[in-house]
């Protein structure tokens, strides 16, 4: 009985530690987090606008969905929910999301894969690949809007050289190609950032798994499926989600190569023209709230299913 008294003495006092150590950060968490995101959903519930928002009057969920009811029968739902250019920008962000996360993690695992071997020069190779990450994102935006200017981009050159093309596109210009322009640029740079997350699960393997499996003959391909990629997973699952949270909310890239520009308007955008550009600051917030729901969804839902894995291998 003393032991198991001394132990839960010593559970509490590890408990109390880290909450003394844990309080600062949370603290401050609070104060530059929490209480922005309590005003914006709040916010969202009245009619504030940039220069009134002393001023502002709760009217409930008027921004998200109102019915207007015109007599005789006759009426109009108004609000964010049935708002055609915020439903546009949902979609937007979900392709973007999906399809960069997508071609990230597949180029990602491939490039993992390569700095893995051993081979000379390879410390040179992994910090080459590491600059389009280094670069900041408002530069790399801009570099690529160059490069892929109808009249003066090399990109379109490039590709008439090749015989690719008949005749130069205007990459972010056209409404055809905007989102597809985006996506380039932002698969090239954040294509490292999955391959570092990946590359640091691989060497977590231990190598006598594939000593042992090449003295038994097994073939590459099925090495990889049945022994590499099961024993990354959780690495190549904890930067998808990483990923997949950022790209959500993209913001810096769009904003930099196609301005206001419904083909390419994200939710994140949609939120901060309204917020500041149409000085429809309770809509914005609104859009804000329904933007962090889905993100904070995203981030629950795997945490759940992360923890029924535990759970269930244990």
């Amino acid at each position: 009985m003393a032991i198991i008294k001394t132990n839960s003495n010593l559970s509490r006092e590890r408990i109390r530690s880290a909450w003394f150590f844990l309080a600062p950060m949370l603290l401050v968490l609070a104060c530059v987090a929490l209480y922005p995101l309590y005003r914006t959903i709040y916010f969202g519930f009245t009619d504030a606008s940039l220069d009134l928002i002393s001023e502002a009057r709760w009217i409930g969920f008027r921004n998200y969905l109102e019915y207007v009811d015109y007599g005789n029968g006759e009426g109009e739902y108004f609000g964010l929910l049935v708002d055609q250019r915020w439903w546009r920008s949902v979609w937007n962000t979900i392709v973007f999301a999906l399809t960069s996360v997508a071609f990230e993690t597949l180029f990602g695992l491939v490039i993992a894969l390569v700095l893995n071997k051993q081979f000379f020069g390879r410390s040179v190779v992994r910090a080459a690949v590491l600059i389009p990450w280094a670069i900041p994102t408002i530069v790399s935006a801009k570099m690529w809007a160059w490069m892929m200017h109808d009249q003066f981009g090399i990109l379109n050159d490039m590709l008439e050289r090749l015989h690719l093309i008949s005749e130069p596109i205007a990459w972010t210009a056209s409404s055809d190609t905007a989102l597809i322009a985006v996506m380039i640029v932002d698969i090239w740079k954040t294509t490292p950032f999955m391959a570092l997350l990946i590359l640091a699960g691989l060497q977590m393997v231990p190598g006598d798994i594939y000593e042992a499996a090449k003295l038994d003959g097994v073939p590459p391909f099925r090495l990889f499926r049945k022994v590499t990629l099961p024993l990354i997973m959780p690495a190549v699952l904890v930067a998808v989600v990483f990923r997949t949270l950022d790209a959500l909310r993209v913001f810096d890239i769009v904003y930099v190569m196609t301005p206001n520009t419904d083909a390419t308007r994200t939710m994140s955008l949609f939120a901060r023209e309204n917020l500041f550009d149409y000085d429809r600051f309770a809509y914005g917030s609104a859009a804000s709230t329904l933007l962090f729901l889905v993100i904070a969804g995203i981030t629950i839902g795997f945490i759940y299913l992360s923890r029924m894995d535990l759970e269930g291998k244990q």
